[in-house]
């Protein structure tokens, strides 16, 4: 039964591109490895990584010569190395981190099939990585995952008591919560970052699109309810789920958070060896478990941001009697996504952003990138 439920979440979350965007070219002269269809970069490596499941994986590491952090980026449904390539070299310019991106276990020309046991596997090599190959330190380190990329990036974090900070772009609740309003979790459900997401314990950054048509805006506010250490978030007006990074206010607030981490303390190291803090256990929201009520239900003391509930005269935005304090424009709003986020410029439409940032993320190809593509099918 749990097989069988596997490979159907697998056949209704996952949608690699077919065919690869790009293919893996080994130089005879040098050895090096390099893909076909991008621009060869002198501080682009190409690396093919192993994991624990015995698949190979592909992975690029951009270097910055002024980074002083490191952004493990975990890109969304629907796309590979080849489409994220451009956007994750401008990543590395305008924010001056190093930036490893990979592919998934059957995404782009990594090998083995789709599924969210393997995606845990694949982010874990791309980790060790970093800190192997690279000398990357944990608490230097930043995960980034956008929509589906959610998923491992969250489960990863949970497991690193000593990383630097999140950031989740167009994150879910879970894989079911996609497609239906449920409040409860089952076993057979996927990513169940609602868990997951308060076992967390650096800051974290949520970007979410106020017109996202395929994850709920909703999504991205549960999840940052639950934080432990909340970042001012974006609600990216008029943002859909593929677009955000044409909005100038996506890199101007990627920008203001890692200065703003840069900035903060360190926190003492004291870890054990990689592999241990690897092999911890997940919270048992992996595995088989009988339907209980998830977080976002359980805790009462915690402020629903649910759209779908009345509203209540604390948090609905529409709500004409608020008292003056509730005006005080320096609290942040997490139920007001119309309005600016501590003064950030909220474009009536997508643009053009600083440093020719709009023009090259076109260029990718964003319709391609990152879609949960439900089908007819599906339901």
């Amino acid at each position: 039964m749990g097989a069988v439920t596997s490979s159907m979440a697998a056949k209704f979350a996952f949608f690699p591109p077919n065919p690869p965007s790009y293919e893996v070219v080994v130089e005879e002269s040098t050895g090096k490895a390099t893909m076909s269809g991008v621009s060869a970069r002198e501080n682009v490596d190409v690396l093919k990584l192993m994991t624990r499941r015995g698949n190979s994986i592909v992975a690029v590491y951009i270097r910055n010569p002024s980074a002083a952090l490191t952004l493990l980026y975990s890109h969304g449904n629907a796309a590979d190395l080849g489409q994220m390539y451009d956007l994750f070299c401008e990543l590395s310019l305008h924010l001056r981190v190093n930036l490893l991106g990979y592919d998934y276990s059957g995404y782009g020309q990594s090998s083995g099939k789709p599924s969210e046991q393997n995606t845990y596997a694949d982010i874990e090599a791309a980790y060790k990585c970093l800190i192997e190959n690279y000398g990357a330190k944990e608490e230097d380190i930043i995960l980034y995952g956008q929509s589906v990329g959610s998923g491992p990036t969250t489960d990863l974090a949970t497991r690193l008591p000593n990383l630097r900070a999140v950031i989740l772009h167009s994150p879910i609740l879970s894989g079911l919560r996609v497609m239906y309003p449920v409040k409860r979790t089952y076993w057979f459900d996927i990513y169940k970052n609602i868990d997951k997401i308060p076992l967390v314990n650096c800051p974290v950054l949520v970007i979410h699109g106020t017109a996202d048509d395929v994850v709920d805006c909703s999504h991205g506010k549960q999840l940052w309810e639950h934080c432990k250490q909340k970042y001012e978030p974006l609600w990216v007006k008029g943002g859909n789920h593929c677009d955000l990074e044409l909005y100038p206010q996506y890199i101007k607030h990627l920008k203001k958070f890692i200065a703003a981490i840069e900035k903060s303390s360190r926190q003492n190291s004291g870890l054990g060896s990689i592999s241990d803090q690897l092999d911890k256990p997940r919270t048992s929201t992996d595995f088989r478990e009988k339907p209980r009520s998830s977080m976002d239900q359980r805790e009462n003391s915690r402020r629903s941001v649910d759209f779908k509930e009345k509203p209540r005269a604390s948090t609905d935005h529409k709500e004409k009697s608020r008292t003056a304090d509730k005006r005080d424009k320096s609290r942040k709003s997490v139920d007001c996504p119309d309005r600016p986020c501590n003064g950030a410029e909220l474009p009536e439409k997508a643009r053009n952003s600083i440093d020719r940032f709009g023009e090259m993320v076109r260029s990718v190809g964003l319709c391609n990138i990152d879609c949960f593509r439900p089908t007819a099918t599906h339901a």
